[in-house]
């Protein structure tokens, strides 16, 4: 059974991506597990690598995908040929670099839906960059969903066995309120049973979040659960999956995070993004650097296999050295895993 062929884009150019996708596939033991081709700049590649001053490492620039080699010391890059680097300015946002960005994800995606590629892993790009491009998609997620004309998606962030969907995610916290409704609910819900049983998980159980403190106290601090998140849960339940909730929010990760819960259901984007940040970010106030930034975000639902880094552009970083590789090589794992999960394969 051949390795999966892993596609990553190399994420915003002005960015930490290419420094941390570099770092990454050093990894000789990632090379056992996968064959990664980098759709980029190869000119943006070269250039992190000699101002890192990164030994070990070769660019293999090239047109198509059966031109790759993918062998460990050789980073195999899908030249876009996209930025001039005499013209980027690192850790700067800017129109050149979201236009660039984009691109890179919609050649991703064309090879996985043509079957040239097994699944596609995403660095980050700048939502305000992408919109001065001209590309008015709030992220990745919404993005994937658009060129794969799928209606009935979300995002999944997971770190180690902390896993959380949402409900609604890149829009006001006012419009999330509007948007957590039975229907909606009940579909997040049925995506992440699915998804747990993609991971190898043969009976998930999913907690399901309330909205409102204490999951409302019965309508005294609002009424959705009451006429939204109940109900769903309960044609959940006859549907075979096993939910239950609404738990309170302030309860329900604390005890996923102890082993009641496969998953978690959150109706909004900050009440599962914060969970997860704690847990698998660290920042060491001694160092005055990151020592772990570690998590991956799979959107689910779409045809094709699309996991990502769960951190943003850290323009601030770019060019240091110093960026942390963790989250990326977690979200190619991950890829790994659904890749060979759907093929039969025990991962």
């Amino acid at each position: 059974m051949k390795r999966p062929l892993i596609a990553i884009t190399m994420g915003d150019p002005a960015s930490i991506g290419a420094e941390i996708t570099m770092k990454a596939l050093k990894n000789e033991e990632l090379y056992q597990r996968c064959r990664p081709l980098v759709v980029g700049d190869s000119a943006v590649m070269e250039y992190v690598l000699h101002y890192l001053k990164t030994e070990g490492l070769s660019i293999n620039s090239i047109q198509e995908v059966n031109q790759a080699k993918f062998t460990v010391g050789t980073i195999d890059v899908l030249n876009m040929d996209i930025i001039d680097t005499a013209c980027l300015e690192f850790g700067q946002v800017s129109a050149e670099a979201g236009e660039a960005a984009f691109r890179y994800v919609e050649k991703a995606i064309s090879l996985a839906t043509a079957g040239e590629v097994d699944a596609t892993v995403t660095n980050a790009l700048n939502k305000e960059a992408l919109n001065l491009a001209g590309h008015h998609f709030s992220g990745h997620t919404e993005i994937y969903a658009h060129f794969t004309n799928t209606s009935k998606y979300t995002m999944m962030l997971t770190h180690e066995d902390l896993r959380v969907v949402h409900v609604s995610t890149h829009v006001s916290l006012r419009e999330a309120c509007n948007r957590a409704t039975k229907q909606r609910i009940l579909d997040v819900i049925t995506i992440a049973h699915k998804a747990c049983r993609a991971l190898g998980i043969e009976k998930p159980r999913v907690g399901v979040a309330g909205l409102n403190p204490h999951s409302g106290e019965n309508g005294l601090f609002g009424t959705e659960e009451l006429y939204e998140i109940i109900p769903a849960i309960e044609t959940a339940v006859q549907n075979g999956i096993l939910a239950e909730g609404p738990v309170s929010p302030d309860t329900v990760f604390p005890k996923a995070r102890g082993g009641w819960y496969d998953i978690v259901v959150a109706m909004y984007h900050d009440q599962g993004h914060i969970p997860l940040k704690m847990a698998g970010f660290f920042y060491n106030r001694e160092l005055e650097t990151w020592e772990s930034v570690a998590g991956v975000n799979i959107t689910l639902g779409l045809p094709i296999i699309r996991t990502s880094v769960d951190h943003g552009t850290a323009y601030d970083m770019a060019l240091s050295g110093k960026a942390s590789e963790v989250s990326l090589v977690n979200a190619i794992d991950y890829a790994v895993t659904l890749s060979l999960n759907s093929r039969g394969v025990d991962a």
